[in-house]
C-alpha cells in the first residue's frame, strides 16, 4: 500500500511519498486559516480594550465630580454641627465652672478645719513624743536587763558545763600528782604498762566523791584494793529510814567494752546482797550508744551516771516505802527487782538522759542563737527609728513650720561659706 502513495522524481529519481506532501499542504492551508482568524479576534480585542479604557476615564471624570459635591455638602454640614458642638461646650463649661467654683469653696473651708485640726493636735503630738521618748528609754533599759540576765544564765550554763567536762581530767591530773610525790618509781613503772589502772583509779574515786557530796545521808562503802568485787556501795538513807537499799558501783576504762564483765559484775552483786548493779564504763557496747538496761545491769558512762544514780537512788526510797506500808505482802527484795527491771522504770531512766541530752542540745544551740538574736534586735531598733521618721516626715509636710524641728531628725545645718 505504501508503495502506491509514492512516486519518483524524473530529474534525480528520489522516491516522494504523495500522502506526506498532501497532509503538508493541507496543514498549512490549515495553520494559514487559524492565523487570519486569530488576527480578526486580537483586533476586536484591541477594541473592546479601547471602549473600556474610554469607559473607565469617564467613570473617573464623573466619580471626580460627584466627590467635589459630597465634599461641598460634608464641609457645610461639619461647619453646622461645629457652631453647634461650640454651643454646647460653651454651656457646659459655664456649668462646669460654677461646680468647680463650689467645689473650691468647700475645699477651703475642709481646708480650715484641717488647719484648726493640726493646731489641736499639736499640743497632742508634743506630748506623744515625751510618751514616745519615756517608752524608747524603758524600753532599752528593759532590753539591757534582759540581754545581761541571758548573758549571766548563758555563762553559768558554759561554766557548768565545762566544769562537768573537765571533773574526770582534773580528778586525773590531781590523782597524777599526788602518786608522782609519793611514789616516783612506781609511777614510772605504771607509765611503762600503761595508764590504764590509774585512768580506772581515778574515776573510780570521781564516783566516790562525787556520791558522797551529793548524797551526805546515804553510806558510801569503798571495796578495798585487791578485795573481789567492784568498787564502792551505796546504802540508801533517809531522814526517816535507814538502809532502804543498796547500788552497786562498778568503774570501768578500757579501751574496749567486754561483755564478760557483765555475768562477774552479776555474781558480785549477789554475793554482796546489793539491789541494782551500775557499771560506769567509758566505752559503750557496739550495740548502745547511749545508756540502757542490759541483763539486769544498768550500763552508763561517766556523765550519764549523775543522771541515773540520782534516779536510781530515788526509785529505791520509793520502793521502800511502798514495802513498809505492805509488809507481809510479798517479798521485798522481789518487789524491789521488779520494780527496777520494769519498762516504766527504764523509761523513766531514759527520760531523765533524754532530759540531760537536750539541755547539752540546747546549751549548744543557744551559743549559736545569741549571734542572732543580737542581729534581730537590731533589725526591731531600726525599724522602730525608721517608722518614726515616717511619722515625723507626714506630720511635718501637712503642718509645715508650725511643728517644732526635732534635730535627731532633721540634715546638720550647712555651712554658710558653701552656700555663698
Amino acid at each position: 500500500m505504501k508503495n502506491e502513495t509514492q512516486i519518483k522524481c524524473p530529474n534525480c529519481g528520489t522516491s516522494i511519498d504523495v500522502q506526506d506532501i498532501l497532509s503538508h499542504q493541507l496543514e498549512e492551508e490549515i495553520k494559514q486559516k487559524y492565523q487570519s482568524r486569530i488576527a480578526e479576534e486580537k483586533k476586536k480585542y484591541e477594541q473592546e480594550q479601547e471602549k473600556l479604557k474610554q469607559a473607565k476615564l469617564d467613570f473617573e471624570e464623573k466619580k471626580k465630580k460627584e466627590n467635589e459635591l459630597f465634599q461641598e455638602r460634608l464641609e457645610h454640614q461639619l461647619k453646622s454641627s461645629k457652631r453647634e458642638i461650640e454651643a454646647k461646650l460653651k454651656l457646659k463649661l459655664k456649668e462646669e465652672q460654677s461646680d468647680q467654683f463650689d467645689a473650691l469653696q468647700k475645699e477651703l473651708n475642709e481646708k480650715s478645719e484641717q488647719v484648726k485640726e493640726l493646731n489641736r493636735s499639736k499640743a497632742e503630738i508634743e506630748k506623744l513624743k515625751r510618751e514616745k521618748g519615756e517608752l524608747k528609754e524603758a524600753a532599752e533599759a528593759e532590753a539591757q536587763k534582759k540581754l545581761n540576765d541571758i548573758l549571766i544564765a548563758e555563762r553559768e550554763k558554759i561554766k557548768k558545763a565545762e566544769e562537768d567536762k573537765n571533773e574526770l581530767r582534773f580528778k586525773e591530773m590531781q590523782k597524777q600528782l599526788e602518786d608522782q610525790k609519793k611514789l616516783t618509781e612506781e609511777m614510772k613503772r605504771k607509765q611503762e604498762q600503761g595508764s590504764m589502772q590509774l585512768q580506772g583509779e581515778v574515776q573510780e574515786l570521781a564516783i566516790e566523791e562525787w556520791l558522797a557530796a551529793k548524797f551526805p545521808l546515804d553510806t558510801i562503802e569503798e571495796i578495798k584494793k585487791g578485795a573481789r568485787g567492784g568498787d564502792c556501795i551505796q546504802i540508801v538513807h533517809t531522814r526517816t529510814e535507814q538502809n532502804c537499799g543498796s547500788i552497786y558501783y562498778e568503774s570501768k576504762r578500757t579501751k574496749d567494752f567486754q561483755p564478760s564483765w557483765i555475768e562477774k559484775f552479776k555474781a558480785d552483786i549477789r554475793d554482796r546482797g546489793a539491789n541494782i548493779g551500775v557499771l560506769v564504763t567509758e566505752v559503750m557496747p557496739s550495740d548502745m550508744d547511749r545508756m540502757g538496761l542490759r541483763e539486769g545491769i544498768w550500763i552508763c558512762n561517766y556523765e550519764e551516771f549523775k543522771g541515773l544514780c540520782t534516779v536510781l537512788r530515788e526509785g529505791i526510797i520509793q520502793v521502800n516505802n511502798a514495802i513498809v506500808t505492805q509488809e507481809n505482802k510479798g517479798d521485798k527484795m522481789d518487789l524491789l527487782y521488779d520494780y527496777l527491771t520494769s519498762s516504766t522504770f527504764r523509761m523513766s531512766i531514759e527520760a531523765i538522759v533524754e532530759g540531760f541530752t537536750q539541755m547539752k542540745s540546747d546549751l549548744d544551740s543557744e551559743k549559736r542563737s545569741m549571734q542572732r538574736i543580737w542581729k534581730q534586735r537590731e533589725k526591731q531598733i531600726e525599724k522602730v527609728i525608721i517608722n518614726t521618721i515616717d511619722m515625723y516626715g507626714s506630720v511635718k509636710g501637712i503642718a509645715g513650720n508650725a511643728i517644732q524641728s526635732v534635730k535627731a531628725l532633721e540634715l546638720p545645718e550647712g555651712d554658710p561659706s558653701e552656700e555663698d
